[in-house]
């Protein structure tokens, strides 16, 4: 009897002690891996290049009173009075596009050795009155206003704007333009200008272009400052 005694009241015992570690933690395990701090999102400080929407108004309007008239008066007295014409306001290009564009820019200037794109420079450009380019690609806006973009770099201290050339490495498109000047030289003057509708997209030259065009010009529709 007595053994049994004892034998119970040592279960108990060791029952109790067991319960009595276990809620002061002693066999809590805790996980090895480290919490992952939570990713604060970055603060993109704004460009000081941002300007105001009475800034914006002010050059919109300016265009509007010294530009319009007379680009709209040599379309249609000029050029090719027979048709309508509207002069265009604005060029816009898809979000995701300018991103990839930026993306692939970056991807084939590191492959080509660049130490550094500078600028993103946008020019000025006018569509061909026809239908189609030279290289048989539709004109969408035809005899409209338009942009379009190249990126540069440094060189001597001034901003070249460059393409990859044939031997994978950059090469500037002011040695591009002037090769182009020098290998046209016995052409006649049509062939010479239909050249000039190229865009740098085309097929004349060895190498690989960074140039961007072909957004969405307008109106119509309304713009957002009439």
């Amino acid at each position: 009897m007595k053994t049994t005694q004892k034998v119970f009241f040592r279960t108990v015992s060791v029952f109790f002690g067991l319960l009595l570690m276990t809620n002061c933690g002693l066999f809590d395990q805790k996980d090895p891996r480290p919490e992952d701090p939570e990713e604060e999102t970055p603060i993109i400080d704004e460009p000081e290049n941002i300007i105001s929407l009475e800034e914006a108004d002010v050059i919109y309007q300016n265009y509007s009173r010294h530009r319009i008239d007379i680009i709209e008066r040599y379309e249609k007295e000029k050029r090719a009075p027979e048709e309508e014409f509207q002069a265009s306001r604005f060029v816009d290009f898809d979000y995701d596009t300018i991103k990839q564009y930026i993306a692939y820019v970056d991807q084939e200037a590191a492959k080509a050795g660049v130490k550094k794109v500078t600028k993103l420079r946008l020019y000025f450009a006018n569509y061909p009155k026809d239908k189609a380019f030279p290289n048989k690609k539709e004109v969408i806006h035809p005899r409209q206003n338009s942009i379009f973009m190249v990126p540069t770099l440094d060189r001597d201290g001034v901003n070249y704007g460059f393409y990859i050339g044939q031997d994978g490495k950059p090469s500037l498109i002011t040695d591009w333009k002037s090769s182009m000047g020098k290998g046209m030289g016995l052409l006649d003057e049509k062939t010479q200008k239909a050249y000039a509708g190229f865009s740098l997209n085309s097929s004349l030259y060895a190498g690989s272009s960074l140039a961007l065009n072909f957004g969405h010009g307008g109106p119509p529709p309304k713009t957002d400052f009439e």
